[in-house]
């Protein structure tokens, strides 16, 4: 059905119908049509051959931490960063209609969310068994029909698959959160007004003290880093790649100095996007 959709319509997330990339998909733009793609890579590619507008992608979860393979992707996926997400994880426990809690053995889903919901699997004394991800554990339980199988996925999953919620919101931390990044194919800078996110990667120089000479600008200039992950690149030891969040425009004269200081100590600088900052930092900051 979606590939006779126009590609304008269309939004693509990794996984299958009912993961939270798709929930984020349904709740952020409610008037486009979710399209599933099986790896990170094919979301990537649907939204660069034009077969979709945007691309939903998980970067961190405030449980599980950095979702892998991700940061390695974006810097050379050729897409933009064009806004936030941050969706909150309420996990449910599904199984098959007229399965009660006594009838089950087996709990399936992705090692994340297991890991996130180990309280209530040993209270009810089941065995956990790994799949590869959320909404295919719900739909494998929907299939198979067995009364003593249940899986751990999202309200949507069970919808989709006619499941029903024998327990909600059973993750053990009730701050289980995964940001999101929204990818286009062209670059669409945001005003510079109200809470603004840039994000960019950078590699330093191979010398004693590169980073800290490179970060002092951010520091000076009273700029708020809420991000700074390295990763190695080119699987060498001393080539480290830097991906980081500041709450700045680029527009503005304070990170227009941090970035030519930071560029006089890096071998390659690449903004990846410069978007409105969601509304839970601010929450979070007060918070705070």
């Amino acid at each position: 059905m979606t590939a006779r959709l126009n590609p304008a319509r269309l939004i693509a997330f990794q996984g299958e119908p009912g993961a939270y990339s798709d929930l984020a998909c349904r709740q952020v733009f409610p008037r486009l049509t979710s399209l599933p793609c099986l790896a990170f890579e094919d979301a990537i590619g649907a939204v660069k051959r034009g077969r979709a507008s945007l691309a939903m992608l998980p970067i961190d979860n405030s449980v599980a931490g950095r979702v892998a393979d991700i940061h390695h992707l974006l810097p050379e996926s050729g897409l933009h960063i064009v806004g936030e997400h941050y969706q909150r994880v309420n996990h449910h426990l599904l199984a098959v209609k007229g399965a009660k809690l006594s009838d089950l053995k087996i709990v399936r889903s992705h090692v994340h969310a297991l890991g996130q919901c180990r309280k209530m699997i040993r209270a009810l004394g089941l065995k956990a068994e790994v799949v590869a991800d959320t909404a295919g554990a719900a739909a494998a339980v929907a299939r198979e029909g067995d009364k003593r199988v249940a899986a751990i996925a999202s309200e949507l999953a069970g919808k989709v698959y006619g499941l029903t919620s024998l327990k909600a919101n059973i993750e053990d931390a009730a701050h289980n959160t995964t940001r999101f990044l929204i990818m286009a194919a062209k670059e669409k800078r945001a005003a510079n007004k109200g809470l603004v996110v840039t994000t960019f990667v950078f590699r330093v120089r191979n010398v004693p003290a590169a980073l800290y000479k490179a970060l002092g600008g951010f520091a000076t200039a009273g700029i708020n880093m809420t991000r700074l992950e390295s990763y190695m690149i080119g699987g060498r030891f001393t080539a480290t790649q830097f991906y980081a969040d500041v709450e700045a425009h680029p527009n503005e004269r304070r990170l227009k100095l941090a970035l030519d200081e930071l560029a006089f100590y890096t071998e390659e600088l690449k903004i990846l996007g410069v978007y409105p900052g969601h509304k839970f930092r601010m929450d979070q900051s007060q918070v705070g």
